[in-house]
């Protein structure tokens, strides 16, 4: 049926496929021509280099994952429960609670008799270790086997603060809970801080966005790994 082509608009049909046809073709013989460039292979090296550097970083990531998902578990003098949001009536955000409460089972068990509550004071306005503190001793923990530290506002200070306290109790080891993926560099770096047994477990709790913590995990491991050649506690 070739009648269409008589209709008003066939003309803007056939003006705008012969643009698509002109501009594919344009596009065609842009790509041979930069092709045969001379700085064509350097532009071949750089996209091999970033799809090697993109494998390595998946591959990190995927160790940190299968690392933080098994549990080293050890009999220890304190158990450290490393500090996440509170929210702004002063509950617990989810991944908090699922630390504390992991924390709480391994104190039932025996694994540690006393528990130190590291976090800081967040945008919301909460004292994170106090707050801690507050939630275990509802759940029937002797505030005397809480110690605070509330300025634990990143993982290096939580490690050299624990350190700080592990020297004035007389601790020579630890048990460290926190996110799956965030335990490989919490271990690192209280081993750098002259904590020599650090064991660790994972709290029971995964959602969507740990998709998006474990990428960022890796980029702060290998940060951790150049920055922190000693703890300076």
């Amino acid at each position: 049926m070739s009648y269409p082509l008589t209709l008003p608009w066939a003309n803007w049909l056939k003006q705008a496929a012969t643009l698509v046809g002109l501009g594919l073709s344009a596009s065609l013989l842009c790509t041979l021509f930069i092709i045969t460039l001379p700085w064509a292979n350097w532009l071949k090296q750089a996209v091999t280099l970033v799809g090697l550097g993109l494998s390595a970083s998946l591959l990190c990531t995927l160790f940190i994952i299968a690392d933080g998902l098994q549990d080293r578990l050890g009999y220890a003098d304190a158990g450290l429960v490393l500090g996440n949001t509170v929210n702004q009536d002063g509950t617990l955000s989810p991944r908090l609670q699922a630390r504390l409460d992991k924390a709480l089972a391994l104190y039932r068990s025996g694994y540690f008799r006393t528990i130190i509550t590291s976090g800081a004071v967040g945008k919301e306005g909460h004292d994170e270790a106090a707050v801690m503190k507050a939630y275990l001793v509802a759940q029937g923990v002797s505030a005397t086997d809480i110690l605070v530290d509330s300025h634990g506002n990143t993982t290096f200070a939580s490690a050299r603060n624990t350190s700080v306290l592990a020297r004035r109790h007389h601790f020579n080891s630890v048990l460290v809970v926190s996110q799956y993926y965030h335990l490989p560099r919490s271990r690192f770096i209280l081993q750098r801080c002259h904590l020599p047994n650090v064991y660790s477990a994972h709290a029971d709790f995964f959602e969507l966005r740990d998709v998006y913590s474990s990428l960022r995990e890796t980029a702060a491991f290998i940060h951790y790994l150049v920055r922190y050649g000693s703890c300076g506690a």
